[in-house]
């Protein structure tokens, strides 16, 4: 995290993704830890432009950034980690577990 790169997201999963591997995390790491809601525009243009599933990260502080996340599952966006908000309680986890079970979009 600490090295920048010239190269695109978009690129380096291609990248990857023509290497074989079998699923990528997106991380924005201006938003990690920060619980202001996942980067679900810039998750969902990586999860189009490459053919494994892409799961978002990075930024959920609440079921609505989950229901965000979900809602643009057509997109490619394969799953969604939440982290500290689980830690610090402001995501129950049984709560998170029903929102993406159910079959209707949010």
């Amino acid at each position: 995290w600490a090295e920048a790169t010239e190269m695109e997201a978009v690129e380096l999963a291609q990248r990857m993704a023509d290497a074989g591997v079998a699923a990528i995390v997106y991380t924005d790491i201006e938003r990690d830890g920060a619980l202001g809601g996942a980067n679900v525009a810039a998750t969902a243009v990586l999860a189009r432009a490459c053919d494994v599933p892409v799961i978002a990260s990075g930024g959920i502080g609440s079921l609505d950034d989950i229901r965000a996340v979900k809602a643009e599952a057509d997109s490619g966006i394969a799953g969604v980690i939440v982290g500290r908000a689980l830690y610090d309680g402001r995501v129950a986890l049984d709560a998170a577990l029903a929102l993406l079970a159910e079959q209707k979009p949010c």
